[in-house]
Order: structure tokens, then C-alpha cells, then sequence
């Protein structure tokens, strides 16, 4: 999956679990009140709640730290590009350190960010490759990949002809135009832009 699948799709689980959530009574997160006395929509519901520019960003966290560290820095010893921030010691800690700042400071953006990381291990199907899910309980070493010279061209080949890329691809660029067009109608975008909230 890439960058559009990675967000797009999260938004949406993230929307689809808010609206669960509430319809059962439990929201973790109290937002701020409404502005009015309309009926919430589920943009509202959710950006009331989170930064949704931080659940965004928290999907794509893993390759932001682990491409460039393991695909540059670590081309000649590693070249892989699912390395440390792929792994579920990675995502406690910074769960772990998320639920000492809400429990302390009532601040949830790293328990946000942790959720869209988490997202990221999911639909990266992390559990295929359980050395590096797990690790280091597998040992301290990383699989080293074949030469990735052509990587960026095998993607762009992938991107048009294998459905396990242009599926996840179209719809999360389908749910992230919904939510651009959705902000320009209710002309939150920039609020959205600056603050996160809409």
C-alpha cells in the first residue's frame, strides 16, 4: 500500500470507528461542544475529537522514518525499507509514552498518532514478516532485501498492474477527495489546514 492508501483508508476506518463508538455511548476522546444546534456530521464528530492531520500522519509514519533510514542510510548493510518503525515495540512505545501524556496533560495526539500507525502495520500486513513485527525477539538483525536500484520503477509498474496496489490506491484517494470536498463545502479547509479540527 502507498501514501494514498495508507491515508485515505485510515481516515476511513477512523470515521467508521468514531460513529461506532458514539452509537454505543463510549467516546474516549471528549470533543468540544458544537458551534450549533445542528446534529453533528461525521466530519464534525471526528475532527471534534482528534487532529485528523495527526491520524493522517501517524498512517504514514513508518515509511517517513524507515525508508529513508533503511533504503539510504543503511543501503549498503540493511536495504530494506521495513525496518525499526515496523515493529510492535515501536508502536508501544509510543503508546506507552501516549498514555502517560493523557493520563498527565489530557493531550492525545500521540495516542492519535499511534492509532494511525497502527493502521499502517495492519494494512502493510505486517504479521507476513514476524522478524521484523517482532522484533528484536528474533534476533537483532533486519532481512536484508535484494538490490532495490529499480524500487521506484517496480511501484510505478505495481501502481497499474497489480490490483494489491491500485485497489487500496483508488479507494483511498476516493475517501480523501470525499473529505477535501467535504471541508470545502462546510469551508472548513483552512481551519482544517491550521488546526486540525474541524
Amino acid at each position: 500500500m502507498l501514501v494514498l492508501g495508507h491515508a485515505g483508508i485510515t481516515l476511513g476506518a477512523g470515521v467508521l470507528l468514531n460513529s461506532a463508538l458514539i452509537k454505543s455511548g463510549y467516546a474516549p476522546f471528549k470533543g468540544q461542544p458544537p458551534q450549533s444546534s445542528e446534529k453533528l456530521s461525521w466530519l464534525s464528530s471526528l475532527g471534534s475529537r482528534i487532529d485528523i492531520r495527526i491520524l493522517m500522519m501517524g498512517s504514514l509514519l513508518p515509511d517517513i522514518i524507515d525508508k529513508p533510514v533503511g533504503q539510504l542510510l543503511l543501503r549498503n548493510t540493511l536495504n530494506n525499507g521495513r525496518i525499526f518503525s515496523h515493529t510492535l515495540l515501536f508502536l508501544l512505545i509510543i503508546t506507552l509514552i501516549g498514555i502517560y501524556l493523557y493520563r498527565t496533560k489530557r493531550r492525545n495526539w500521540l495516542l492519535v498518532l499511534s492509532a494511525g500507525t497502527l493502521a499502517h502495520l495492519v494494512f502493510d500486513e505486517m504479521w507476513l514478516t514476524p522478524r521484523t513485527l517482532f522484533w528484536p525477539l528474533f534476533g537483532f538483525t533486519f532481512q536484508r532485501l535484494e538490490d532495490l536500484t529499480y524500487w521506484l520503477q517496480g511501484i510505478w509498474y505495481r501502481l497499474f498492474h497489480a490490483p494489491s496496489v491500485y485497489i487500496p490506491e483508488l479507494i483511498g484517494a476516493v475517501i480523501l477527495l470525499w473529505f477535501t470536498l467535504a471541508l470545502v463545502k462546510r469551508k472548513r479547509l483552512s481551519s482544517f489546514i491550521i488546526r486540525g479540527r474541524v
